[in-house]
């Protein structure tokens, strides 16, 4: 089985600089590259900066790559999106227009004599209940019903507000050190039970052995440019470029 496991991209709806856009243009060239690739593609968490889909609108800046994705399902990938902390507010759009899985946590997959969880890692750090308690507010479907009522171009502003704050957010190195530390004890905890653990989150790419498994880190494509791949059954960490 060949799998792909990317996260962090943080694909913008919005390129106001140069930054951005030859951001976006590396991560669609990237995304080009995979259509008959792969069995599996694994969304672990925060591929778009912000997402939401109305009842009868979604981003237009986004359908690149919602087009290289149907792409891929048509090569016969199955597509699994796993909620992170910037993409979260999905509608129907996803399964019913893509075929794509849509899970809030984690998804489990077993193959090859492997068996693998993934989840974003958001939920856990272990130095961040003002964003843990955040995540329950903006998560409540009084929140989702509110931001669908606005006009998008409103809706819109806001969350590109909140999600480059988010992420331009300095967080010192002892606190980041404690966050990757959070990720990297959960993934111990589940280790005994699961061969591969992956998640994302901390854009801080790793291959880590612990115990009898492995877990791993994607990275980010803020930086990095980083991907996992399971191929066969063998955990991979590469980049792109």
């Amino acid at each position: 089985m060949r799998i792909c496991v990317i996260s962090d991209l943080h694909y913008k709806f919005a390129t106001p600089n140069p930054e951005d856009v030859e951001q976006n243009a590396r991560a669609l060239a990237f995304l080009r590259t995979l259509p008959g690739h792969y069995d599996w593609l694994i969304l672990n968490g925060d591929i778009f900066d912000l997402w939401y889909d109305w009842k009868y609108t979604i981003i237009k800046a986004y359908f690149p790559v919602l087009k290289i994705l149907a792409d891929i399902r048509e090569k016969g990938c199955k597509i699994v999106y796993i909620s992170g902390n910037h993409d979260f507010w999905f509608n129907d759009f996803f399964p019913d227009q893509l075929q794509v899985e849509l899970y809030q946590d984690a998804f489990v997959l077993e193959t090859d004599r492997r068996k693998i969880y993934f989840t974003h890692g958001d939920l856990h750090t272990t130095n961040d209940s003002r964003y843990k308690f955040l995540r329950r507010v903006i998560r409540l479907p009084f929140t989702k019903k509110l931001f669908h009522i606005i006009h998008p171009d409103l809706s819109l502003a806001i969350g590109r507000a909140m999600s480059r704050s988010s992420r331009e957010r300095k967080i010192p190195p002892t606190l980041q050190q404690q966050k990757k530390e959070g990720l990297e004890s959960y993934a111990a905890s589940l280790l005994n039970d699961y061969d591969f653990v992956v998640m994302g989150h901390t854009h801080e790419p790793c291959v880590i052995p612990m115990g009898k498994g492995t877990y791993a880190n994607c990275g980010d494509w803020l930086v990095n440019h980083s991907y996992v791949t399971i191929l066969d059954g063998k955990l991979e960490l590469r980049r792109f470029g």
